[in-house]
């Protein structure tokens, strides 16, 4: 018995929905090119007169740069003698009166506490891009060195704050650096679909952390939730092979992008390679 098989013939509205798919897809892609920025960077002004609240005391300070843009920053204290001085940099949205909450982490641990708000962030002018932030990121340490007495240094970065992390650690040597869901490059974090079509344009935001890592001489630790969606485990797992021995690389079970420190193990840890 010979079976014939019929040859597929699309129909036309098989064809529709392909092409509108195909043209979704475009038109996607060409707009996240064209508006990464607002995606990428993603403020929350504050009048200049806010007074901001936390629950342990603080003082406020404004670092103005070489080209005259000032930053808004937070500095906290530990309730007893301090064991060294933590440069925190956030992540790419909100401000500090919503990163400053999360300083009791290490205040507790006995460390300073030094928060800024990004350009065009809080109450920090300016336009937020990438060489901006590695560029504020020097200016801040070198006034913290002129105004704040401490004896180690510790570079924390989260997130989009991750990269501004690396950058600075790469020209100057703090005594740990720090990084909380950090990605290997921003393109790891983009949606794996479109970024084919990306690759087709002139890239203009870079914040990697891969070609960092390799450049810096001292102690790095990595803090990354299984269950984040935003930056996923496999950018972070990236990093992995570019840390040396005595580095540590802690995976927190469960934990997300926004709620890493809403578990024991990540305290746990953080308590461990800051004591």
């Amino acid at each position: 018995m010979i079976t014939y098989l019929k040859r597929f013939k699309p129909t036309k509205r098989i064809i529709l929905i392909l092409v509108i798919a195909a043209l979704l897809y475009v038109v996607v892609s060409v707009g996240f090119y064209i508006f990464q920025e607002k995606v990428i960077f993603q403020p929350k002004e504050l009048s200049p007169d806010y007074s901001f609240q936390f629950s342990q005391p603080f003082k406020e300070f404004f670092i103005e740069t070489q080209d005259g843009v000032k930053l808004n920053a937070v500095f906290f204290t530990p309730p007893s003698a301090s064991k060294g001085l933590i440069l925190y940099f956030h992540g790419n949205a909100g401000n500090l009166q919503r990163w400053g909450n999360y300083s009791i982490d290490f205040t507790q641990l006995g460390y300073e506490v030094l928060m800024i708000d990004y350009r065009g962030y809080g109450k920090s002018n300016g336009i937020p891009n990438e060489a901006a932030f590695y560029y504020d990121s020097k200016t801040v340490l070198q006034w913290c060195k002129q105004n704040i007495k401490f004896s180690r240094l510790i570079i924390y970065g989260r997130s989009l704050g991750s990269a501004v992390a690396t950058n600075l650690a790469t020209t100057t040597t703090p005594d740990m650096l720090i990084l909380e869901t950090p990605f290997d490059e921003i393109k790891g974090v983009i949606y794996p679909p479109i970024r084919p079509m990306l690759g087709l344009f002139p890239q203009r935001n870079f914040f990697s952390n891969k070609d960092n890592i390799p450049k810096i001489h001292c102690r790095k630790v990595i803090f990354h939730g299984t269950d984040d969606w935003i930056v996923p485990l496999s950018s972070a797992l990236k990093l992995k092979p570019l840390l040396s021995e005595g580095d540590k690389f802690y995976v927190i079970k469960d934990a997300g992008h926004k709620n890493l420190r809403d578990f024991r193990d990540y305290h746990t840890a953080l308590a461990e390679v800051l004591k």
